[in-house]
């Protein structure tokens, strides 16, 4: 009974601190939102977005023939071939997914180290397929950044990693969801991916409808990966 009881509270602890984690990310976000220290995580989070697009466009049997992120948060992913009604959703809700897998990985340090080098491995994958040098040099720099933080990790008590993580996964679910709002919802952009999307899809609905659906998924997707990390923590 004792060690049940222990058990018990040790779930806790950890399911009170993933929560807390979570909030404290949340809110560092909120507030640092228009401030430069955050762009290189927006950024990334527009890396994960065109990473989603061209590896849906490989798991279709396409080409990727480039791929750039701007400093003005921007990013495109030229393809050729592949299924392009998958392609087009992919950066969304592929970066919504990645934040969810993130966020879930977080709550383990086995799954935090995996999740932080398939992360190395895609940034040092793109940075061969990258066709400017800020997209190059955004790789290095989340290369070098994640390597250290590790290596921190390692050499002392702090799982600094794991939160390093749980921090991208929060950002790059919250961004997701703004991005959605920003790009397809607020405004109309005919060039956006629900547009396009609206342009081959048979149903009735327009760009407007699309980036709706896509910003509820991506808000599930959130939910979902807070609510999964309770399960898994209890």
């Amino acid at each position: 009974m004792t060690v049940n009881w222990e058990l018990q509270g040790c779930c806790d602890r950890n399911q009170r601190i993933f929560i807390a984690a979570v909030g404290v990310s949340t809110v560092v976000i909120l507030l640092l939102w228009r401030t430069f220290l955050l762009t290189p995580f927006k950024l990334i989070t527009v890396f994960l977005h065109e990473t989603s697009h061209a590896l849906a466009c490989k798991l279709t049997c396409g080409d990727v023939e480039g791929m750039q992120v701007h400093a003005n948060e921007g990013g495109v992913t030229q393809t050729r071939g592949g299924i392009y009604w998958i392609i087009l959703p992919a950066g969304y809700l592929g970066s919504s997914f990645w934040g969810m897998v993130f966020i879930l990985a977080s709550t383990n340090l086995l799954t935090t180290r995996i999740a932080a080098g398939c992360f190395i491995l895609a940034l040092v994958i793109v940075l061969f397929v990258a066709d400017n040098w800020f997209l190059r040099w955004l790789c290095i720099g989340f290369v070098v950044f994640i390597a250290v933080v590790w290596v921190i990790q390692e050499f002392t008590s702090f799982h600094i990693l794991k939160y390093v993580i749980l921090f991208i996964g929060v950002m790059n679910s919250l961004f997701s969801v703004y991005d959605i709002y920003d790009d397809l919802i607020s405004r109309r952009v005919h060039s956006s991916d629900a547009e396009k999307f609206a342009e081959i899809c048979p149903c009735p609905c327009n760009g407007f409808a699309w980036g709706v659906i896509w910003g509820i998924i991506s808000f599930i997707f959130l939910c979902a990966s807070i609510y999964l990390g309770l399960v898994i923590l209890s």
